[in-house]
């Protein structure tokens, strides 16, 4: 059984500008998490003695993330009321998904009373579950609206010792699941419509019952072969029999993990509507004998010699009726990458989280959450480097923008192909300068901004405003 380290106190004022994140750091966690998470976003890194620009200050970084008055539910609510602010009135995607806080190489240091174990049962660390916030209509992320955090317990029993197919769903790490939507709801309860998206290990009949209600969608790949009720077929032969609804071109990513190559795939796309039955485990349970939803496959047509055809299976509680609603599907789908991307930003070649000096396991979770923040703005920029219609005020406040626009002259080129093409004061024209700032050519033949340069940029022009903002007295 999980040990749960989620703290749900709440700050009791939080405020509702878009323009002032750092205002909800200071609500939610006094004026020290407001400093501290500036500090994250300047230095891109997770390095108090980078972070800090004196020793007082550097005490004041470790006194704060080392206190337990500042809970993780004040950090949750901080991320969760800046991502409120944007998604009002929106249609928006859910994302969620898990990853590993990896501490192996801190284990001799960190305080052995606070450690469990990941995925393997030999390494250390703690496992988060965030939700990533998207715009339905293009992918654009808003925020967090939640953030799961546990660990296992050293030496936990195994799944057979534990009979854990008979285990309710509130006993198991399933259950981050429905945890993520039903904490979720403070905060998307500002949104007009919102669908629930994840990878196969959120395929549970428990999910698809509890999740959905009237304002409220769920859409995950499919991971079991169900039985449909309405045949005596299961669900994947069901699905692939059904007549091809039309076709679509896909672009491949190259992954040498995975042997995979780029290219771009051609595919066929199938739905069907289906009766899916509640397992025999939970045939004493309050839950719905079965539950009607959607099957779409998307499957690669011919694919190359020696390459695994991409073939996508998804489920959802969205009615499917034609071409245009299945491939609405697949394209939400689809974007979940960007969950991965955070983790990425967070863990690997933006903040590297894991390589953090504290010694504190309650401290590393706190920084965590400041720095999903602040993980959370990089992918922004790097996904509104070509958005012309969003505001720049969804990353930067009034100030920030003033400065850019002083920066502007000398950061646009001589030629005109290195002049800044967005309109002032948008997203994309923001983000054009940040990616000067971090050394980009500004050429648009040349391959776009992306995370490491951007978070160059960013850093170097955090550096540049605060001493703008010196200068302006």
């Amino acid at each position: 059984m999980k040990r749960c380290d989620y703290d749900d106190r709440q700050s009791n004022s939080v405020s509702k500008s878009p323009d002032h994140r750092q205002r909800l750091w200071r609500c939610a966690s006094g004026k020290k998490g407001a400093a501290l998470y500036e500090a994250l976003c300047q230095e891109q890194s997770v390095s108090i003695q980078s972070l800090a620009q004196s020793w007082p200050e550097q005490m004041g970084y470790y006194r704060f993330l080392h206190n337990e008055q500042v809970t993780l539910g004040e950090l949750r609510q901080s991320l969760l009321s800046h991502c409120q602010c944007q998604i009002r009135g929106r249609q928006v995607l859910a994302i969620s998904d898990s990853s590993e806080i990896n501490l192996r190489a801190h284990r001799g240091r960190v305080q052995a009373a606070e450690l469990g174990v990941l995925s393997n049962d030999r390494d250390v660390g703690f496992f988060i579950h965030p939700t990533l916030m998207l715009d339905a209509s293009d992918g654009f992320p808003f925020g967090i609206s939640d953030v799961h955090l546990w660990s296992r317990p050293i030496g936990h029993a195994d799944k057979h010792t534990r009979n854990y197919k008979q285990q309710a769903i509130e006993e198991k790490e399933s259950f981050k699941w429905l945890h993520a939507s039903e904490y979720s709801q403070r905060c998307l309860a500002a949104a007009s419509q919102v669908t629930y998206i994840g990878d196969r290990e959120g395929d549970i009949y428990e999910v698809w019952a509890r999740v959905p209600n009237t304002t409220t969608q769920a859409l995950f790949r499919a991971r079991r072969n169900r039985k449909i009720a309405e045949s005596q077929q299961t669900l994947y032969a069901y699905l692939s029999e059904q007549p091809c609804a039309g076709t679509y071109a896909f672009q491949v990513t190259a992954d040498t993990r995975k042997s995979r190559e780029a290219r771009e795939a051609w595919m066929a796309v199938r739905f069907v509507a289906v009766t899916i039955q509640r397992p025999a485990r939970l045939r004493h349970s309050n839950y719905p004998p079965s539950l009607q939803l959607s099957a779409v496959e998307a499957r690669e047509i011919q694919p190359p010699s020696g390459q695994k055809p991409i073939h996508w299976r998804l489920l959802t509680t969205h009615p499917i009726r034609s071409l245009e609603t299945a491939l609405q599907a697949i394209r939400w789908y689809s974007w979940r990458w960007q969950i991965e991307q955070l983790f990425a930003i967070l863990k690997q070649h933006g903040l590297d989280l894991e390589s953090t000096q504290l010694e504190s396991v309650a401290a590393i979770k706190r920084l965590c959450l400041v720095s999903l923040g602040a993980a959370v703005r990089i992918l922004q920029l790097q996904r509104g480097r070509d958005d012309a219609c969003r505001p720049a005020a969804l990353v930067f406040d009034s100030n920030q923008q003033q400065c850019l626009a002083q920066l502007s002259p000398r950061l646009n080129g001589r030629t005109r192909q290195q002049q800044n093409p967005f309109p002032p004061y948008t997203l994309a024209w923001a983000t054009w300068l940040i990616a000067r700032l971090g050394r980009w050519s500004g050429y648009t033949s040349q391959r776009p901004p992306g995370i490491a340069l951007l978070s160059r940029g960013l850093k170097h022009f955090d550096s540049l405003f605060e001493g703008w903002l010196m200068a302006q007295g």
